[in-house]
């Protein structure tokens, strides 16, 4: 009884020491974000002033320029009104027009009547400013959300022995494509024998995880529980014990939810990441470069170990020959 109550406060122990690393984790990223916040707010409000004094700069210059041509006239009929006086006071007049042709014409005026200095207007600055601004900071938070689940990064092989038969792996247990010619393997019960699928070796239990795969034409991507059904033909739903997303055709994406669901994307991912939080029954994909969340699956109740699977899909004539790469997590800046 003494022995098992020591047990349970090193077990109590060690959760807590787990419970304050990701604690600090939580904290360093939550300043991280507000700091990033802080800093785009403060560099919009500085475009925005600068925008402003910009229009003020240019009006000032446009007076400026008016102005200088209005005292220029101004100098050159004063010089004339001056020319004129002494013409009418002088008794040879036409020696002075000799002396001073400028009298003879009138000097070059602009009509004035509708020029004036318009006041810049400022409607919509802030307006526009602070659309920007939530454009940004949206982009900031993904790429947030997303480095913060890159975290939790797994170093992920796949297992040969639950691979199809058509299936062929890479070396390093980092590519997996279908080859059309059924290997004579062994029927073990982890293989599967007729959709080309395979798991990973590490198994997700407790705890979160986190790996990427660069995708191709078509493919299947996801987690499956351990006792998934891996004979004859196969029904990808949370229902059966797999929580996926697939692409067909090219531009056809689906989360396997029973019954699917179509996904409309911006983008054609070329690097899908997937993340597990078991504790809250969440499976997220993202599209990594775009730092986009796909799809998320939630309120799932795990009860079993959890296992990454892939499927490149069958070969459809060599025009889905490409492997399915399991890729190394570049963390995003």
């Amino acid at each position: 009884m003494i022995q098992k109550r020591r047990l349970k406060i090193e077990e109590m122990k060690r959760s807590v020491e787990l419970s304050k690393k990701d604690a600090d984790r939580e904290i360093a990223a939550g300043v991280q974000v507000f700091r990033a916040l802080k800093e785009s707010v403060e560099r919009s409000q500085a475009e925005v002033i600068d925008t402003i004094k910009e229009k003020q700069r240019e009006t000032e210059k446009q007076a400026e320029g008016f102005i200088k041509e209005l005292e220029q006239e101004i100098s050159e009929l004063e010089k004339r009104s001056s020319e004129v006086e002494q013409l009418s006071q002088s008794e040879d007049h036409l020696h002075l027009l000799q002396s001073s042709p400028s009298l003879n014409t009138a000097p070059p005026t602009k009509n004035w009547t509708g020029v004036s200095v318009r006041p810049p207007s400022y409607e919509g600055t802030v307006v526009r400013a602070v659309n920007q601004l939530e454009e940004t900071l949206s982009k900031q938070m993904k790429k947030v959300e997303l480095k913060r689940v890159q975290q939790y990064a797994v170093d992920v092989t796949l297992d040969p022995d639950t691979a199809h038969p058509k299936l062929i792996l890479s070396d390093d247990g980092k590519q997996v494509k279908h080859g059309d010619v059924t290997k004579n393997l062994p029927d073990n019960p982890e293989r599967f024998d007729t959709c080309a699928n395979v798991l990973a070796n590490q198994s997700i239990s407790p705890g979160r995880f986190y790996n990427e795969a660069q995708v191709k034409t078509d493919w299947d991507l996801g987690v499956a529980r351990e006792s998934i059904n891996r004979k004859g033909n196969i029904k990808l739903s949370p229902q059966y014990g797999y929580w996926m997303i697939c692409l067909r055709n090219n531009n056809e994406y689906k989360a396997c939810a029973g019954p699917s669901v179509r996904l409309s994307l911006k983008h054609q991912p070329e690097k899908v990441g997937v993340f597990v939080d078991y504790e809250e029954g969440l499976v997220s994909f993202y599209d990594v470069d775009a730092a986009a969340l796909i799809y998320s699956f939630t309120g799932c109740c795990f009860t079993q170990k959890l296992y990454p699977l892939f499927s490149p899909c069958n070969n459809d004539g060599g025009k889905n020959s490409a492997p399915l790469i399991i890729s190394p997590v570049n963390h995003t800046e």
